[in-house]
């Protein structure tokens, strides 16, 4: 049956990392084995309270602990637990009382102390961000242009080393090229190990004899590098493109962030998008609406012929199949849609008069007019 931590230190889900600490002291006072040696079970009990602290002491892991449910879940996910370097024999440690605890158990609820590995190897590149603004023309067919990226790069001279040459690159002296410090102490509990970012190397385990004059030993420079970006057909307002690697430089030779590509579509004169389809307006005069005909309507394309049956009403909406912008993701191409806006002519002849007058006498006799 899988443990559970928050059982094993008699604590809730809700509590405080102080409470957890409070209770975790208290068990490891109760249970240590130098002061229950004729208990056979202490130091397996002592264990599974360590066990249980170092996950529930740490946010990282107890957030992950809580994720997966239950102990064994977390291990198998690779969540871990336990001190490493923990020597849980006897001490020999007969002054138990005198021992300051708050130093022990400050430095294990700091979070991460107990690492057996905390060399820091070079930071990676930041990532950019940059807008472009294109024409819905161009959203619909695609298009490539040309960005200036101001960003950092990686030096030429000494190849992002920060280096004069290779030679001068050498081991830390301080921590033996290992980028971390390790510091053993015997205690109460027994033996315990800390490690410690290298100060002098800043965890990268190498330092610079002499710095790459170019860069002054960074390793980086700015410039302002052109980019060539292709927006593919059927880009919209918002749409986001990656470019791997064309962000700002890593330090030492790390590897490069990512070009993120926010596009905008400007305001068309004529179009509004809607998804992939488009919509517009065609205005037709009165005698079309009425007797029908052909007009010439604009679409992303150029010009097109849109046929208009006899009796068309004001309002009415056509559909021109495969006129609107290609589907981004997948195949197919959205449509143009047009409504129509009848022409009432404001002026008119009095011969014009006279023949709508008929035309409306006409209509009522045959009952079109309701």
């Amino acid at each position: 049956m899988s443990k559970d931590y928050y059982n094993v230190l008699g604590v809730d889900k809700n509590s405080t990392k102080e409470e957890i600490k409070k209770a975790y002291k208290k068990l490891a006072k109760k249970h240590h084995p130098d002061l229950n040696k004729d208990n056979p079970e202490s130091e397996n009990k002592f264990k599974e309270i360590n066990e249980a602290a170092s996950v529930l002491g740490d946010d990282e892991k107890r957030q992950q602990y809580d994720q997966f449910g239950d102990a064994d879940a977390f291990k198998r996910a690779g969540g871990g637990a336990g001190f490493n370097g923990f020597d849980f024999g006897n001490s020999g440690f007969g002054d138990f009382a005198s021992f300051d605890f708050g130093d022990i158990f400050d430095r294990f609820f700091s979070g991460g102390g107990f690492s057996s590995n905390n060399r820091r190897g070079p930071r990676g590149g930041a990532s950019i961000r940059a807008d472009i603004e294109i024409t819905l023309e161009e959203a619909a067919k695609g298009v490539s242009k040309t960005l200036n990226i101001p960003r950092v790069e990686k030096c030429a001279a000494c190849h992002g080393s920060g280096a004069e040459s290779e030679a001068d690159i050498k081991d830390c002296p301080e921590c033996n090229g290992t980028g971390v410090q390790r510091r053993t102490q015997r205690t109460p509990f027994g033996v315990f190990s800390t490690t410690t970012t290298c100060r002098e190397c800043e965890g990268t385990g190498r330092i610079v004899e002499r710095e790459c004059k170019s860069c002054d030993g960074t390793g980086l420079v700015k410039k302002t590098r052109k980019i060539d970006i292709k927006i593919p057909a059927g880009a919209e307002e918002g749409t986001n493109l990656r470019v791997t690697g064309e962000g700002e430089a890593g330090e030492h030779g790390a590897a490069s962030g990512d070009l993120y590509i926010i596009v905008h579509v400007k305001e068309h004169p004529i179009f509004e998008r809607d998804s992939d389809d488009i919509y517009a307006k065609k205005e037709i005069s009165f005698v079309t609406a009425a007797i029908g005909g052909e007009v010439e309507v604009a679409t992303l394309e150029g010009k097109a012929k849109l046929k208009i049956p006899p009796g068309t009403q004001p309002g009415t909406i056509f559909r021109m199949k495969g006129k609107g912008i290609p589907f981004l993701h997948g195949y197919g191409t959205g449509d143009e849609m047009v409504e129509v806006i009848v022409k009432v002519p404001e002026k008119i002849n009095k011969k014009q008069k006279e023949i709508l007058r008929e035309f409306e006498k006409s209509g009522k006799k045959k009952g079109l007019f309701g």
